[in-house]
């Protein structure tokens, strides 16, 4: 099951970072224009939030096992299919399937950690963060030369073995098991009939009936999680669309850009290994929450007062600042009773999370259009950050989603009967 966990979470930014490192190449290939340059580029957070919410009732109906095996399988005919496409209309809708796999892969993650690894939620919360992040790292350093060396079609393509064997584990765990072959068994039977597939046993499509998802969509916990979700996504990935041009308009270079980025991207590595299992020891991860906050906007004030003094000292605090992401995948499971309800919670975070998310590229770059400099975007996103430390502070109280708390056994009763207890005798 680790292992499983594990290569699915080394499968889950592979499309993204693969394909910027050898754009020019694609672009000549497939006659990529401008605007659709910019259609890709906001693709996989669109397809994380419509795909990752898809995720959770397919969790529910299939079983999180056969989801699983699903999203990988997407994933992987659409990394193949648009490695072999001849148009740009072709190499986008190719581009959407593969990031639907793997947008749903990141809802499937935490309540699959919840299933299998209840009383380790933190340290292999930890173990796949890390994959996450080596997934986002390593495309990025070998795509260039492997395109050089095979063509950037090799490039795009092969990753998509990676994919086959991730899946393994999962189909293992699904021809072994009694219940999930029972559970196969009887779906397929109710499509051949035409019938609506329903899940029949609970340790194999746990999502819970209809009031679990109610109870998620109408939780305060989960929407303050939703939202400091977005807020945090929102900043990284407005940092990574705009990050190289703010320091060239800065005076840093064009260069310049592109090595600060990758330092920025590369510290979320160190993070992953510790945030998650700190996450889980503390009755309220709060303070950790806090303490990224103020990294992050220390980091964007010394861009704001002094971007070419201590810019590698901005670029760690920023760095370090996206860190909240961890702490939210370990709450997920944290804060939910069952792997049903951590299915509902992990489409709803991620789902509402990456839609809100995709605005901000969009709407930096039109803030900075209108103004003419950064300081104004800069400052947007100095402001965002309250809105992220009230919501983490939310996010962070220490309650259950779905606890409920044991009453008196009959023997209590009786004996505070036996003793006169004075809220009985009323």
């Amino acid at each position: 099951m680790l292992l499983g966990v594990v290569l699915v979470a080394l499968n889950l930014r592979i499309a993204v970072a693969a394909v910027s490192p050898i754009l020019d190449a694609v672009r000549e290939d497939v006659d990529l224009s401008p605007a659709q340059v910019g259609v890709l580029g906001t693709v996989p957070l669109l397809s994380f939030a419509v795909f990752g919410s898809l995720a959770s009732p397919l969790g529910r109906r299939l079983g999180l096992e056969p989801t699983v095996v699903l999203a990988l399988a997407l994933s992987t005919v659409g990394e193949v299919a648009r490695a072999l496409s001849s148009s740009a209309p072709a190499f986008l809708a190719w581009s959407v399937l593969a990031l639907a796999g793997m947008g749903m892969g990141n809802v499937l993650l935490p309540p699959l950690v919840k299933r299998y690894f209840p009383d380790r939620i933190g340290v292999v919360t930890a173990a796949y963060a890390v994959m996450l992040s080596v997934s986002t790292a390593v495309p990025p350093l070998v795509a260039l030369p492997f395109a050089r060396a095979a063509g950037w079609r090799w490039a795009v393509g092969a990753w998509a073995l990676l994919g086959v064997v991730a899946a393994v584990p999962w189909l293992v765990v699904i021809v072994r098991s009694v219940a999930a072959r029972a559970h196969v068994r009887e779906l397929l039977r109710r499509v051949g009939r035409g019938a609506r597939a329903r899940g029949t046993d609970p340790r194999v499509a746990p999502g819970g009936a209809p009031g679990d998802a109610r109870l998620v969509w109408r939780s305060p916990l989960a929407w303050a999680m939703a939202v400091t979700f977005a807020v945090n996504s929102l900043g990284t990935y407005t940092v990574f669309a705009w990050l190289p041009e703010m320091l060239a308009d800065l005076g840093l270079g064009t260069e310049a850009g592109g090595r600060w980025l990758a330092l920025f991207a590369i510290l979320g590595l160190p993070a992953s290994l510790v945030v998650p299992v700190l996450t889980a020891r503390m009755r309220s991860p709060f303070p950790l929450v806090a303490g990224f906050v103020a990294s992050w906007a220390v980091g964007y004030l010394g861009l704001l007062l002094a971007p070419a003094h201590g810019t590698v000292v901005w670029m760690v605090l920023l760095g370090l600042g996206t860190s909240s992401f961890p702490v939210l995948l370990a709450l997920i499971g944290l804060r939910t009773a069952t792997p049903g309800l951590a299915v509902v919670l992990s489409g709803m975070v991620q789902g509402v999370g990456y839609a809100l998310a995709a605005l901000g590229p969009v709407s930096i770059g039109l803030v900075y259009e209108a103004t003419g400099g950064w300081d104004a975007p800069i400052l947007v996103l100095l402001g965002l950050l309250v809105v992220l430390l009230v919501a983490g502070w939310r996010a962070c109280r220490p309650e259950v989603l779905g606890h409920v708390e044991p009453g008196p056994s009959t023997t209590d009763v009786r004996e505070r009967a036996s003793r006169g207890s004075p809220t009985l005798e009323r």
